[in-house]
């Protein structure tokens, strides 16, 4: 059980963190030095150093909780039905560039960079693990097996991140089109299995 002390300190470690990645995703990340951050972060360079071991422990774990909680506010709008996920598919890379693009594009800024690549490595390898437990959750709304849902999920944010870091309508629609596509198939042959009692694959 946390205590007083260890709850005030870990809502304060979140504080750093969103400050810090928001003044990096505003500003850039190679032009923003510690004093910069620590007055983003409405503190000193000496607290930065008392939640966090350096600027790279800050860098990364900044990183890994506020893109970890871009993920919560794109499963938040997930859709609940059949019906639901042709809304969803049409109106998630906008809103996507839209709220989050500085994000994304301070991420891939980060991930891609040699000194933190291992970390990008690990962040993603619980995207994977993170966005197949979303498809199993979604399989029972849709009735398509999880084991499909989970590549056409990937796509999806695929476009939608490419759409964010370029805003490439062209790269974007031939995606969703093909999405789409996919979706109707595997609506059509999931749905008749399941009329006819078959057991789905």
């Amino acid at each position: 059980m946390r205590t007083v002390n260890e709850e005030a300190r870990r809502a304060k470690e979140i504080e750093i963190m969103e400050a810090c990645f928001d003044c990096y995703a505003e500003n850039g990340f190679t032009s923003v030095g510690v004093k910069t951050i620590a007055k983003a972060c409405d503190c000193s360079v000496a607290t930065l150093y008392q939640y966090f071991d350096n600027l790279d422990d800050l860098i990364v774990k900044s990183t890994e909780y506020c893109m970890s909680k871009v993920e919560d506010d794109f499963m938040a709008k997930a859709p609940t039905d059949v019906d639901d996920l042709w809304r969803f598919i049409d109106e998630i890379p906008y809103w996507t560039a839209k709220k989050h693009g500085k994000k994304y594009r301070l991420m891939y800024q980060i991930y891609t960079h040699p000194k933190y690549r291992e970390y990008g490595q690990k962040f993603f390898k619980g995207v994977d693990e993170r966005y197949t437990e979303y498809a199993k959750s979604l399989e029972p709304k849709l009735g398509i097996p999880h084991e499909k849902l989970t590549p056409l999920i990937f796509i999806l944010i695929r476009a939608c991140v490419h759409y964010a870091l370029f805003e490439d309508e062209f790269y974007l629609k031939s995606q969703i089109a093909v999405l789409k596509e996919a979706l109707e198939l595997f609506i059509m042959k999931y749905n008749l299995k399941a009329m006819s009692g078959t057991v789905t694959e």
